[in-house]
């Protein structure tokens, strides 16, 4: 499989610079093992995003959890979407606000690729 390009949508660059060394280092890895068509131990697809091939990477440090989500819809294409640090303490799915913001990032990622192509 041909490696895909990597592009960042909206503030997901900036808000993985920002990220702990050992939690970036993670989420550079997986999203580098994805460009290559292979999902990192901590990568899930997530439901509910009628055929994105919308994938989530979770890591742990100290007492946060911070995500990672991407899509690999494209062909030569990956699409970081969300960088983030979760919020509540509760529950294991996506706040309404998270959801939504990855619907419209989604759309970005589309436009971009269809300009591009």
């Amino acid at each position: 499989m041909e490696k895909r390009r990597i592009a960042f949508v909206g503030s997901t660059k900036k808000d993985l610079e920002r990220l702990p060394i050992d939690v970036k280092e993670v989420f550079t890895y997986a999203i580098e093992m994805a460009s290559r068509g292979k999902m990192h131990k901590n990568g899930k697809v997530l439901k509910g995003f009628k055929g994105a091939n919308v994938v989530e990477i979770k890591a742990d440090y100290k007492s946060d959890t911070f995500r990672a989500v991407y899509t690999i819809r494209h062909k030569e294409f990956l699409y970081v979407l969300q960088v983030f640090k979760k919020k509540s303490s509760k529950g294991i799915s996506l706040s309404k606000k998270d959801r939504e913001l990855l619907e419209i990032r989604i759309k970005m990622a589309k436009r971009h690729y269809n300009d591009y192509g």
